[in-house]
């Protein structure tokens, strides 16, 4: 869903760090903690620069203040994960046949077609399908299709075709067991052996048209996994579905077609086979650490982390380190020849290179085991298909658990770069967009979640907090002074703005793609955020660590030239020239340009939520049939 970008401004979500609300309405804010106003737990304040900035006029009137000091601070909150609902299930339903209960004596068997015979047992069979599955099923034959998979009184060839594609519908991160369909078993007895085979006829039309929609849009839908998720679902044409089947010469090869084809979706579908033909977890090495390790601390674990950077490190890193491995021989103590060992593989696994040993360095040196690699590339591959099987040529592809973002033009990766995303309270939404604007020198309207959760406390005590700061309120479209506001009431009709300065909490630019929930990319000042490996830091918006250089990709311009427009001090939207796709996603496993699969942790616990839509899924498919 799109909006225009005035409406976006007034929705715009901070992108500042998350922070623990204030205690009491004395307590410094997050706001004050960003600007650098606390120093030793005290505010500091700091008169905003006053660049582009007019003071709200005095000969406003003051805002009627009905104060009830005990009044509760409202509070607003985000979006929210579901319990999810499958999709509908019905029975296929054809209209009755006095021919269903025809005498044996009347059947015949063998050598005629069975349209001619089996037809009136359609009605007869108990088929359950998805309902936009069952309609087509029921319209093919009522409009006299023919059989597709029984002639001659058996099961045919384009049937057993199908049938092998469907058994191996876990080969692209599907559920075989959504599309099982057994042989008929035939008895020799007519009418048992009529209605079998209708049945079967019935049920393998049904599971084709399933397997198709699931391989196309994706086995769930993610609107109905939570309000993060915000994805127009994909509609399937099924309707000549069947036809094609019954016309094709090579039904295998037709079903497979309908599967995703894009270099990232066959990379992970490499990737899995590859994962299942482990056999087994592979090897594995556990490193226990209870606080993190440092140049020059003793541990016995420096052993096991020299073991797994045998095994994980690429081969290039063990040729630099060479000598440190092979004099190696399990002294405890963490040596500077060890940590320099540490420190390179940090930077080859995108960690930051200091040589400490914590969390986030443990995982990539343990690595995962096989089994949760596997889930990761299943839902991967699930979520490939919400979006567009071509990605495009030129696009924006911001991976949130990875903390990057990623500019891709004439369909390769020319750069990418650290981002912070939104904090796990914050989250910021998986959706797709396009580019339309980088704007300089930018205002940051402030949204009404930052206004009643973390201002309030503060004007509550102090109204004309936010005059002092520089900021620019406004009620009912009309300026006002800070003071003046009931903060009392509601704050529906107040709207709170930054001018642009120096301390801006945008920085110096952001990169609009006007959509509902107000996300765009950023600058910001807040440098140090990059520095960290878990940069889940955010109120849901995108900080970009190079964000000079993402405005000059996106505008097709130079990083100079982006500069100049910055340095002339005016705020200005730059149109970008082609409207360029961004796709703000969810990848717990993704490829890069060479088809390497890359795993990263599950920072918001996103995928057990489509893991657990899965099974509901399933549940009610099986149950059904």
């Amino acid at each position: 869903m799109k909006i225009s970008r005035s409406a976006a401004a007034a929705l715009t979500l901070s992108c500042l760090a998350s922070a623990a609300a204030p205690s009491s309405a004395s307590a410094y804010t997050l706001l004050d903690m960003l600007r650098g106003n606390v120093k030793n737990g005290k505010v500091v304040e700091k008169q905003a620069t006053t660049e582009n900035y007019a003071p709200p006029p005095a000969q406003v009137p003051a805002v009627t203040r009905n104060v009830d000091p005990e009044a509760a601070t409202p509070r607003v909150t985000g979006p929210r994960y579901y319990t999810y609902s499958p999709d509908a299930v019905r029975r296929i339903v054809f209209k009755e046949s006095a021919a269903a209960s025809m005498p044996d004596s009347q059947l015949t068997t063998g050598s005629v077609t069975p349209d001619t015979d089996l037809r009136a047992f359609l009605g007869a069979s108990s088929v359950v399908a998805p309902a936009t599955v069952a309609s087509v099923v029921e319209a093919y034959y009522r409009d006299n299709g023919e059989f597709i998979w029984v002639e001659h009184g058996a099961v045919n060839e384009r049937a057993k075709a199908a049938l092998s594609v469907l058994k191996g519908a876990g080969s692209y991160g599907l559920d075989p067991a959504d599309y099982a369909v057994s042989e008929p078993t035939l008895t020799g007895e007519a009418q048992a052996d009529a209605q079998a085979l209708a049945a079967f006829e019935v049920a393998l039309s049904a599971r084709v048209l399933t397997y198709v929609e699931d391989a196309q849009r994706g086995r769930i839908d993610p609107n109905r996994i939570s309000g993060y998720h915000d994805f127009q679902r994909k509609q399937v044409n099924l309707a000549p579905v069947l036809k094609m089947v019954k016309a094709s010469p090579d039904v295998a090869a037709y079903l497979e077609s309908r599967q995703p084809n894009s270099a990232q979706f066959n990379a992970l579908k490499t990737e899995l086979a590859r994962l299942e033909g482990n056999n087994g977890e592979g090897h594995h090495i556990a490193i226990n650490l209870s606080k993190a390790l440092k140049p020059g601390d003793t541990s016995e674990e420096v052993a096991n982390i020299v073991a797994a950077i045998r095994h994980r490190g690429s081969e290039s890193l063990k040729t630099k380190h060479a000598e440190t491995l092979a004099a190696y021989a399990g002294a405890p103590e963490y040596s500077p020849d060890i940590a320099g060992l540490v420190k390179d593989f940090q930077q080859d696994v995108g960690l930051k290179p200091d040589g400490i040993i914590g969390s986030a360095t443990v995982r990539a040196l343990v690595g995962e085991t096989s089994a949760a690699k596997v889930d990761k590339v299943i839902v991967a591959m699930e979520q490939a298909r919400w979006l567009p099987n071509d990605l495009g040529s030129r696009y924006v592809f911001i991976n949130q658990p990875a903390f990057t973002a990623t500019y891709v033009n004439e369909n390769r990766s020319q750069f990418s770069m650290r981002v912070v995303v939104g904090s796990k309270t914050n989250q910021t939404y998986f959706f797709q967009d396009e580019i339309e604007t980088v704007e300089v020198n930018p205002y940051w309207g402030v949204p009404q979640s930052i206004i009643i959760n973390e201002m309030l406390p503060k004007l509550r005590s102090d109204p004309s907090y936010l005059d002092r700061m520089g900021y620019q309120v406004a009620v009912n479209g009309k300026a006002v002074p800070s003071s003046s506001v009931n903060w009392y009431g509601s704050t529906n009709s107040v709207s709170v703005r930054q001018p642009p300065s120096s301390d801006n909490a945008l920085g110096e630019l952001k990169i609009l793609f006007p959509n509902s929930h107000a996300i765009y990319m950023h600058d910001t000042p807040s440098k140090s955020f990059f520095k960290k490996d878990m940069r889940a830091l955010s109120h849901g918006c995108v900080r970009l660590s190079e964000p000079r250089r993402m405005a000059a990709a996106v505008l097709g311009t130079t990083e100079e030239d982006v500069g100049r427009q910055i340095a002339a001090g005016q705020n200005k939207a730059l149109r970008v020239p082609a409207k360029i796709p961004v796709y703000v996603s969810y990848f717990t496993a993704w490829p890069d340009d060479a088809g390497t699969v890359h795993f990263y942790d599950d920072v918001y616990g996103r995928d057990d939520y489509v893991k657990k839509a899965f099974a509901a899924t399933s549940k009610v498919r099986v149950a059904a049939n």
